[in-house]
C-alpha cells in the first residue's frame, strides 16, 4: 500500500462519527516489519497529531495521551512487538483505541476474520506463497473453526491444500496417505512441498505417530501407522523383526487412527495400503505361523482373512473339523472389515461345521425301522443336512466367480469333502435305512402308510375350503428348500404359517405329481406311441398336461383358474386382477427349479431364486388380490450331488428292452411281470394299472445314456418323495385371530442386552459380553447391532463392535457373543459417568448402561505443536 492511499485511509477514518461518550479519537498504527518507518515523515493528518514509539519513550507518550493532551486526535505508530502484553505501557491505551494496520499480510488476516497476534502473523509470512491467492484464502476460511494459535493456523493450510473442511490431524494425514505413497505422484503430498508446509506435517506426524526419520518415506511411514496399530489386537512378539515401524507410546493414536479409517465407509485405498504393508514386511508368510486364535481378533490386514481360511480348510482337508472353533471363528469374523472379500469362503465352512455337528450327533447312523418313523425325522431333523449342503453349494459356486489363488483350490478340495460327508455317509446311510424302512410297503401298497398322499390333496385341502383358496405349485421343490420358505414368510409377513408334507405319487415326476395335485376320483395312464413310447397320465380319463388343467379344474369347480406365474409376473395389476375375479380356486404354477435342473443351471441358485419370487407371489395375492389363505406345494422334491457319481452310484436295469415302458434315472416302468435285478419294486397306481414300477435303492441312478446325473427325481428318496404343503393364512389387523395374539404376529428384531456384571472399566482395552434374548424364529427376525462408548455429552470415546443377532438356538448359552472394546486415548475421571450405547444398524440408539472408567495411566489427546 503507498503512502497516499495510507492517508486517505486514516483520513477517512478519522473523520468518521465518534462511538457515543468518546471525545477523540487515537488510532494505533501495528507495524512491526517496520515496512513504513522510513515514510512515516511524508503523513501528515488533517485533524490528528501523530506520535512514533521508539522503545525509549513509553512514558513519555503515556503521558502525553493520558495527562498532557486529553483532546487532540492521535496516530500512534507502534513498530514493536511484544513477548508479552504486560511488556506493553500502552495496553489500556490500545484497549480503548483503534488499530491500523497498512501491509498485505494484515490486510489478508483482516479479510479473513484472524485474530492480528504475533504468532498467526508470523505463520502467515512463513507460508505467503499460499495466502496470496484469494482462492486458497478462501479455503481456509470454508472450515469449520477459524485458526487462533500457529498450530491451527499450520493445521488449516494443510487441510486446505487436502481439500477437507476440518482440520484435523486425522483427516489430514488420511488425506495424504489416501494420495498414494509415492511422495512424486502424491498431489496433495506434493502441494504440501510447494507450500512449505511439509515439515509441519512431519512433525505432526511425528507427535502423533511416533514416526520420525531422517529420510521421510510415505511407504515406511505407512508401515509404522499399521505395524503400531496391530500391536492393540496382537502381541508384539509375532512382529519380532519389526520393532523399527512400532511405537508403544503411540499405540493407541495409531489404533484409533487405523479403525476410525476400518469403519469409516471409505476404506478401499487403506485396503491397498494394508497390502502395502503386507508385502514390504512379509506378513502372510508370518501370519501363516501362529494359531487362528493368535489372529481371530485383528482385522487390519486383509491378508488375516485368507491366513486364517487357508488353516481351516487345511484342517478340513485333513479330516479335522473342529466344530467350535470353526463357529467361533467365523462369528468373529463376520463383524470385522474385509469380510465381504471372502464372505463365500466363510459361510461355505460355516457350513461344513454344520454338517460335521450333525455327523457326529448321527455317528452311530440311522437305524429307525417303521418307515413313517423315518419320515417324521426326515421332516423334523433330518432334512436340515440337505439345507445345509444346498447353502454350502451356494457359496461354493458364488465363490467360482472370482479366482482367489490363495484359497481356490482349497476351498475345491473342502468341496470334496463335503461330497464325501453329504453324498457316501448321509444319502448312502440315511438312503440305505429308508429304502429298507419302506420297502414293504411300497411292494405291497405303492405308498407309506400313515402318511398322507398328494392324490387326496385337492379333495383334503380344496374341496372342503369354505372360503377362496390359492394354491402355489412350485416344480421340484423339495421339503427343505420350502421349509426355509415358510421360515421368512413368518418373519417377513403378518401371517399364520404351519409346513406338512405328503407323500409324493411315484414315480415323483412332473406329470404324475401335477396329475395328482388336480381334481380327480382315479389316476390312469395310457400308452403314447412314437419314437418313444412313454405313459400319458390321466384324471379320470382326461388329459392332465398343462394345456387342459385349467379345464379339470373347472370341471370340479367353475368358479376355478390355473394361471402360470411367468404369464401374471409381468402384468399390470389390473389385468392381473381381472384373471382371478369372482374365482374360488386359483391354481398358480411356478417353475423355476426343476427348469434350471434340466437346463444344467446352477440348481442351488434357482432355489434362493425360487424363495424370492414364491415370497412375491405372496404379496401379490395379499395386496392385490385380497387373498387370505395359500397353499404352496410342489409335485415332486429332487436329488442333488454336485459331484458326478462313479460307477458304484448307478445300476444297470437289466431287463429286455420290450419290457421296458419308460425308464428314468430313478424310476422305471415295466410290463407285468418283470423281475429286474438290484431294483425295488414299487406298485404303480395302486395296482390298477398294466404296469409295475421300479426304483433304485438309496441315491443310485439308472445307467442310460445322456446327460442328468446330478438333478435327478422320479425315485423313493426321502428328498424326491417328501412333498411340501406350506398353508398360508395372512392376517389381516381386524381379524380375530391377529387382534388375540397380536404380539404373536408382529414381527420384530430380536434384542441383545449386556450380560457382564461388572460396570467399571480399569483397561484401555477390555471386552464384554452379550446375549441375544430371544431365538430367531416366527416373529423375531434377525438384526444388526453397533456397540461402543460414550460420555455423558455423547462424544464417542471407543471403537465401534458389531452383533450380527441372528442365533435360532433354543440354548441360550448359544446366542452369547464376546465382544472387544478399546477405549481412545483420552484423560478418563473415575467421578464421570461414562455409557455402553447399544445402537440399531442405522445409529438409532436402542439402550445405554452406565460405566465407571478408572484408569490409573490413561492418556490425554495428543496437543500437536505443543
Amino acid at each position: 500500500m503507498d503512502t497516499e492511499k495510507i492517508i486517505q485511509d486514516l483520513e477517512r477514518r478519522f473523520a468518521a462519527p465518534l462511538p457515543e461518550f468518546y471525545k477523540r479519537r487515537i488510532i494505533v498504527w501495528h507495524d512491526e516489519d517496520r515496512e513504513f518507518e522510513d515514510k512515516l515523515s511524508e503523513i501528515a493528518l488533517t485533524d490528528a497529531k501523530i506520535v512514533a514509539l521508539t522503545g525509549m519513550n513509553y512514558f513519555s507518550t503515556k503521558k502525553l495521551l493520558g495527562v498532557d493532551d486529553t483532546s487532540s486526535n492521535y496516530l500512534v505508530y507502534c513498530p514493536i512487538s511484544y513477548e508479552s502484553q504486560e511488556d506493553n505501557w500502552l495496553l489500556d491505551i490500545e484497549l480503548y483505541s483503534e488499530e491500523f494496520r497498512a501491509d498485505l499480510v494484515s490486510m489478508w488476516m483482516d479479510e479473513m476474520g484472524i485474530p492480528q497476534t504475533p504468532g498467526l502473523r508470523k505463520g502467515f509470512k512463513s507460508y505467503r506463497k499460499f495466502f496470496n491467492a484469494k482462492e486458497r484464502r478462501r479455503w481456509v476460511t470454508m472450515q469449520a473453526n477459524i485458526p487462533t494459535t500457529p498450530a491451527q493456523l499450520q493445521m488449516a493450510v494443510m487441510a486446505a491444500l487436502a481439500g477437507l473442511k476440518e482440520a484435523k490431524p486425522n483427516h489430514i494425514i488420511k488425506a495424504v496417505l489416501k494420495g498414494g505413497l509415492s511422495a512424486e505422484s502424491n498431489s496433495v503430498y506434493q502441494d504440501f512441498v510447494n507450500y512449505e508446509i511439509d515439515e509441519a506435517f512431519w512433525r505432526m506426524v511425528a507427535q502423533g505417530t511416533g514416526y520420525h526419520e531422517p529420510d521421510v518415506d510415505l511407504g515406511r511411514f505407512a508401515m509404522h501407522i499399521l505395524l503400531t496399530a496391530v500391536t492393540r489386537t496382537m502381541r508384539r512378539e509375532f512382529l519380532a523383526g519389526l520393532e523399527g515401524f512400532i511405537s508403544a507410546a503411540h499405540q493407541a493414536y495409531c489404533y484409533d487412527f487405523v479403525s476410525d479409517w476400518l469403519h469409516g465407509g471409505d476404506n478401499q485405498a487403506l485396503y491397498e495400503i494394508a497390502e502395502f504393508v503386507e508385502s514390504e514386511a512379509k506378513l502372510p508368510q508370518r501370519f501363516m505361523k501362529l494359531t487362528v486364535d493368535d489372529l481371530v481378533d485383528t482385522e487390519v490386514f486383509p491378508c488375516i482373512n485368507e491366513v486364517i481360511l487357508v488353516k481351516l480348510m487345511k484342517e478340513i482337508g485333513d479330516h479335522m473339523i473342529d466344530v467350535d472353533m470353526i463357529n467361533r471363528t467365523v462369528e468373529k469374523r463376520r463383524t470385522c472389515v474385509w469380510y465381504e472379500e471372502v464372505e463365500n469362503f466363510y459361510d461355505g465352512i460355516l457350513q461344513v461345521s454344520h454338517m460335521q455337528a450333525f455327523y457326529k450327533t448321527h455317528s452311530a447312523g440311522f437305524h429307525t425301522v417303521e418307515p413313517k418313523k423315518v419320515w417324521a425325522e426326515y421332516t423334523s431333523t433330518y432334512c436340515i443336512m440337505d439345507t445345509y449342503y444346498r447353502q454350502f453349494h451356494r457359496s461354493y459356486s458364488e465363490s467360482l466367480k472370482t479366482y482367489h489363488s490363495e484359497l481356490s483350490d482349497l476351498f475345491a478340495s473342502v468341496m470334496e469333502e463335503v461330497e464325501g460327508l453329504y453324498s457316501n455317509w448321509f444319502l448312502g446311510q440315511l438312503g440305505n435305512n429308508w429304502s429298507d424302512a419302506c420297502a414293504d410297503n411300497l411292494r405291497e401298497y405303492g405308498r407309506i402308510l400313515e402318511v398322507p398322499q398328494q392324490t387326496d390333496f385337492y379333495r383334503s385341502k380344496i374341496s372342503s375350503s369354505d372360503s377362496r383358496v390359492y394354491v402355489i405349485i412350485s416344480d421340484a421343490m423339495r421339503y427343505e428348500v420350502a421349509a426355509q420358505l415358510a421360515e421368512q414368510l413368518r418373519r417377513e409377513t403378518q401371517s399364520k404359517v404351519d409346513v406338512s408334507s405328503m407323500q409324493g405319487i411315484f414315480p415323483t415326476i412332473t406329470k404324475f405329481g401335477m396329475a395328482a395335485l388336480l381334481p380327480h376320483k382315479e389316476l390312469s395312464v395310457e400308452l403314447k406311441s412314437g419314437k418313444t413310447e412313454r405313459l400319458a397320465v390321466l384324471a379320470d380319463g382326461q388329459p392332465t398336461e398343462a394345456n387342459n388343467r385349467d379345464k379339470l379344474l373347472k370341471n370340479a369347480d367353475a368358479k376355478s383358474v390355473a394361471l402360470k406365474y411367468k404369464d401374471i409376473i409381468g402384468m399390470k395389476r389390473a389385468d392381473r386382477q381381472a384373471l382371478v375375479k369372482g374365482m374360488d380356486v386359483v391354481y398358480i404354477y411356478h417353475d423355476t427349479i426343476d427348469e434350471a435342473g434340466h437346463l444344467d443351471k446352477s440348481i442351488f441358485g434357482a432355489c434362493d431364486e425360487a424363495i424370492d419370487e414364491l415370497k412375491n407371489v405372496v404379496r401379490i395375492i395379499t395386496n392385490e388380490f385380497g387373498g387370505a389363505n395359500i397353499l404352496i406345494t410342489s409335485d415332486h422334491g429332487f436329488l442333488y450331488t454336485y459331484s458326478p457319481l462313479n460307477e458304484d452310484g448307478k445300476v444297470d436295469k437289466t431287463t429286455e428292452s420290450e419290457q421296458d415302458i419308460e425308464i428314468g434315472r430313478r424310476y422305471a416302468i415295466m410290463q407285468k411281470g418283470a423281475q429286474p435285478k438290484y431294483l425295488l419294486p414299487v406298485k404303480f397306481l395302486g395296482g390298477s394299472s398294466d404296469y409295475d414300477g421300479f426304483a433304485p435303492r438309496e441315491s443310485i441312478r439308472i445307467k442310460m445314456k445322456g446327460g442328468g446325473l446330478n438333478f435327478v427325481h422320479g425315485g423313493i428318496s426321502l428328498q424326491e418323495m417328501v412333498v411340501p404343503v406350506i398353508d398360508y393364512h395372512f392376517l389381516r389387523n381386524d381379524s380375530k385371530e391377529y387382534r388375540r395374539n397380536r404380539s404373536k404376529y408382529d414381527t420384530k428384531p430380536v434384542t441383545v442386552s449386556l450380560l457382564s456384571a461388572s460396570r467399571k472399566i480399569s483397561n484401555m482395552i477390555f471386552s464384554l459380553s452379550f446375549y441375544q434374548k430371544e431365538t430367531v424364529a416366527a416373529n423375531r427376525e434377525a438384526a444388526t447391532y453397533q456397540l461402543y462408548f460414550t460420555d455423558s455429552s455423547g462424544k464417542v470415546i471407543s471403537d465401534i463392535s458389531r452383533i450380527i443377532a441372528d442365533k435360532t438356538s433354543d440354548n441360550a448359552q448359544e446366542r452369547t457373543f464376546r465382544c472387544s472394546f478399546n477405549l481412545k486415548s483420552l484423560k478418563y475421571s473415575n467421578t464421570e459417568t461414562y455409557y455402553l450405547v447399544i445402537a440399531d444398524e442405522d445409529g438409532l440408539q436402542i439402550s445405554r448402561e452406565e460405566f465407571q472408567i478408572d484408569i490409573a495411566f490413561a492418556v490425554d489427546e495428543f496437543d500437536f505443536f505443543s
